[in-house]
């Protein structure tokens, strides 16, 4: 067995787990990520990561995926080739955002958008990873999301129970917990309508029946531990009992919907998204570290504006909710609320009335936690082609979200192959952000 376990790749490690929880218990708990907990009781006795400066305690990320359009939503200035889209002002003067985000203007005086992003690559895949990791993607090692690392540079953990990183409507292409343990790899809820899928015992099991399958496996395994006493082999003992733990835990309500009043739910839109964004705050309340949802469909090369109303409705709609429900639970001060994409859209129309891909300027939003509200940073040229200044890149803007969060932006962690990597690689935080 021991050959086999040195053989097998972290994936088939991880199926290997999911099979034998299924067949030999009877259960199929948290497939892809539910060794989350494996190091449970190494990580809560960590103390928290020196570096200072944050105060806030959570993150929900909110990535736009396929490109959002930065001329057409969060640096509008009124420019020939932004086309159909409109400046509009909001609460803050001298402020503008585009008119598909009205509600979103209403609440500038909560958050910032950094407009002078940049990154060098038009690949959707290649924008998505170096956005979430600081790192360009090579073939040699996969980086850490900012979820895993934040819960690994954070260490303890306010929910024992609980995942301290979710993914809601993602997909498999996500950098997950790199080369990191397997601990950190985020939990992935593909429709938020459905909340954590799995975590029932099959009904022909009682406790009892349920228990003696616990109790022979480790009976069985017991030997074995003590021959060999290894991470990936105590994985799966620590997999059953954290399992077992989640499935008996009152702390599963945070997954189900169900539990909110029908018209809360419909404020933030009954769309997959925005009922994303509202499963985020459910689990900011119950002490989950790091929740990123994920909207779609913003790969606007044809008819943009057929297209662009409807999705800017879903993200103004659920991020203003979001944003006014976190305050008036006066959780905003301690949560990090990021709006981000791969790269932007090109200024000039195509022939096919959309934008085309365009690395060179795009914007992001920030808010919450000791982040300054109610500051356009940064600004693009006439054309919203390039930065009109130094710019900002994806490993500076992730640097803030780390200094923001108290972590150690210089700590080195070494990966299996003794190379060391930094949450936010070369970063620099936006100072001009941080309060």
């Amino acid at each position: 067995m021991l050959d086999v376990l040195k053989h097998l790749d972290y994936l088939s490690r991880r199926s290997f787990l999911e099979y034998a929880a299924a067949s030999m218990l009877g259960v199929t708990v948290l497939p892809r990520g539910a060794v989350w907990a494996q190091d449970a009781k190494k990580t809560a006795a960590k103390p928290p990561a020196s570096g200072g400066g944050g105060k806030a305690q959570h993150v929900i990320y909110l990535f736009m995926t396929g490109a959002m359009s930065h001329l057409d939503t969060f640096d509008v200035r009124g420019r020939e080739n932004e086309a159909q889209t409109r400046p509009i002002q909001t609460k803050v003067p001298g402020f503008t955002i585009g008119n598909w985000l009205p509600e979103l203007a209403k609440l500038t005086d909560q958050f910032s958008v950094v407009r002078n992003l940049h990154t060098e690559t038009a690949d959707h895949d290649q924008g998505r990873y170096l956005m979430r990791t600081s790192y360009k993607a090579i073939a040699s090692i996969r980086h850490p999301g900012l979820g895993a690392w934040m819960m690994k540079l954070q260490g303890i953990r306010k929910n024992r129970t609980l995942p301290d990183n979710v993914l809601v409507n993602g997909d498999n292409r996500h950098p997950g917990a790199g080369f990191l343990e397997p601990s950190y790899t985020p939990i992935p809820i593909q429709d938020p309508n459905l909340g954590l899928q799995n975590t029932r015992q099959p009904e022909y099991l009682t406790a009892g029946s349920f228990q003696t399958r616990l109790d022979l496996i480790d009976k069985f395994d017991a030997g074995f531990r003590q021959k060999y006493p290894q991470k990936q082999v105590e994985a799966y003992g620590e997999f059953y009992r954290q399992a077992t733990a989640l499935m008996n835990s009152s702390d599963l309500k945070a997954f189900d919907l169900n539990q909110e009043k029908k018209e809360d739910r419909e404020k933030y839109g009954m769309d997959r998204f925005g009922q994303g964004c509202l499963l985020a705050r459910r689990l900011v309340e119950n002490d989950v570290k790091f929740i990123e949802v994920t909207l779609d469909g913003w790969d606007m090369h044809t008819n943009i504006y057929d297209n662009i109303g409807n999705k800017t409705a879903n993200l103004d709609r659920a991020v203003s909710t979001l944003l006014r429900d976190l305050k008036d639970r006066g959780l905003l001060k301690k949560t990090l609320v990021v709006i981000t994409t791969e790269f932007g859209r090109t200024p000039k129309i195509s022939g096919n009335d959309g934008r085309d891909h365009h690395p060179g300027v795009f914007s992001s939003v920030i808010a919450g936690g000791p982040i300054k509200s109610g500051i356009p940073f940064g600004v693009s040229d006439k054309q919203g082609h390039s930065p009109d200044d130094e710019g900002t890149t994806p490993a500076d803007f992730n640097a803030t979200i780390a200094q923001a969060l108290g972590l150690d932006i210089k700590e080195e962690i070494f990966s299996k192959s003794g190379r060391p990597f930094k949450v936010a690689h070369d970063g620099s935080p936006i100072s001009k952000l941080l309060g």
